[in-house]
């Protein structure tokens, strides 16, 4: 009887050798395969050759409208400075300890990438107006190594800002005793053309994204379901609005 109880349990071991352990190791494999590729595959969307869309609100292309504001320089910086030029919007502030720091990094990548071209701008509006003087923004942009000549980080009237923010680019901006540093924001970007309007690509279904991540960090490592980065492609489109005659 002992014999036959273990030529039986030695059945089953073999068994479970031959059925389930391929199924472990294909199991393993194919997380690291995940994990290797947990990114949305940006860069490789990035080299595609892709035409941009226009941002069409009641069925008309999503202007940017007109917009008068002082620089970390105290120079008085308008809509009409970046009229034939292509630049990314955001809305900030400098005390922000959340998501501004990985805001700023993204745009200090691009600005990098965009050292050299004066088609190509960057527009910083803070929130935070009555912290963030000229003189502050400057400071700022010192500790921050932004050098791009057209990368304004712009101040004014706090209801000016949020009107542009929240109707003008439809990016969410506004003050909040429950956020931390007192102010809520999104963390997107807004990519305009040399003409002034809000361009985007579309996306796997075939709609706009309408704006770009700009919270993630650049080459940040993501979880299926999890936020992706989109600097890369963000980056890619720009270049080719830069490049449209």
């Amino acid at each position: 009887m002992k014999n036959y109880s273990y030529i039986g349990i030695s059945f089953v071991i073999l068994i479970f050798g031959i059925i389930v352990v391929p199924e472990i190791i294909d199991r393993i494999n194919e997380r690291e395969v995940v994990s290797s590729n947990r990114s949305d595959g940006q860069e490789e969307r990035a080299s595609e050759n892709i035409e941009l869309e226009y941002i069409m609100v009641n069925q008309e292309k999503k202007k940017v409208p007109a917009f008068e504001f002082i620089d970390q320089h105290g120079d008085t910086i308008t809509n009409k400075d970046y009229e034939g030029k292509v630049y990314i919007a955001e809305f900030f502030f400098s005390t922000c300890p959340t998501i501004c720091p990985i805001m700023k990094e993204n745009l200090v990548q691009v600005q990098d990438v965009f050292a050299k071209n004066d088609d190509f701008g960057i527009a910083s509006f803070s929130i935070d107006p009555q912290h963030d003087t000229p003189g502050v923004l400057k400071e700022y942009a010192a500790l921050n190594n932004i050098t791009h000549p057209n990368w304004h980080l712009l101040t004014g009237k706090r209801e000016e800002i949020y009107d542009l923010a929240n109707s003008g680019f439809n990016i969410y901006a506004g003050e909040d005793e429950n956020a931390e540093g007192g102010f809520a924001h999104s963390g997107y970007f807004a990519l305009v053309d040399k003409e002034g309007y809000i361009r985007s690509r579309k996306d796997r279904h075939g709609n706009p994204i309408i704006y770009y991540r700009g919270s993630v960090p650049r080459k940040s490592i993501v979880e299926p379901g999890e936020e992706e980065p989109q600097i890369d492609i963000l980056i890619a489109d720009a270049k080719k609005l830069v490049n449209d005659k």
